[in-house]
């Protein structure tokens, strides 16, 4: 349904994970050996990052305004991911994680510190429709954008608004 480039940086991989999941159809990449690949997932993995993927996505309801409930779970899951603080010999500082950097979650955790650190974290949001709830990036000038695309939950939301006042 995203229409739009992805996400900057890191954001990348946290907008495509929460995107594996087609709420609209139920469709889930990750029941396939080809979207476990992509995020060098097993089998045995999914059950935790299912939780992570919809922690994620109530974080990113929560920055389009929607704080839904067990909004904090997102949380308890990144405290099983430490973070090193890194310093090269050209004095730059970088988190890292502290376990095994192919672990996701780590990989998730230290995206999620370097974008908050940037101030890009809480422009990564999940659309407003509820038979959606992708997630995108807002590129817009005053960062309220609300649905993922304009032109299909953005006229969705816009025509039930128009039937409601009608009826």
């Amino acid at each position: 349904m995203n229409e739009r480039a992805p996400a900057p940086g890191g954001l990348a991989l946290i907008e495509a994970l929460v995107n594996t999941l087609d709420v609209e159809t139920g469709a889930d990449t990750l029941d396939t050996p080809e979207g476990r690949a992509a995020f060098t997932l097993t089998e045995r993995d999914l059950p935790g990052i299912r939780t992570l993927r919809e922690a994620l996505r109530a974080a990113c309801l929560a920055h389009a305004g929607h704080a839904p409930p067990g909004a904090s779970s997102l949380n308890r899951l990144l405290a099983e991911a430490p973070l090193l603080v890194t310093v090269d010999t050209a004095g730059a500082v970088a988190l890292r994680p502290a376990r095994d950097p192919d672990a996701l979650l780590s990989r998730v955790a230290a995206v999620i510190a370097d974008a908050a650190a940037d101030g890009t974290w809480a422009r990564l949001k999940a659309c407003e429709a509820e038979d959606c709830r992708w997630v995108y990036y807002d590129r817009s000038p005053a960062g309220r954008r609300r649905w993922c695309s304009m032109s299909v939950c953005g006229a969705r939301n816009k025509m039930r608004t128009y039937r409601a006042k009608r009826a």
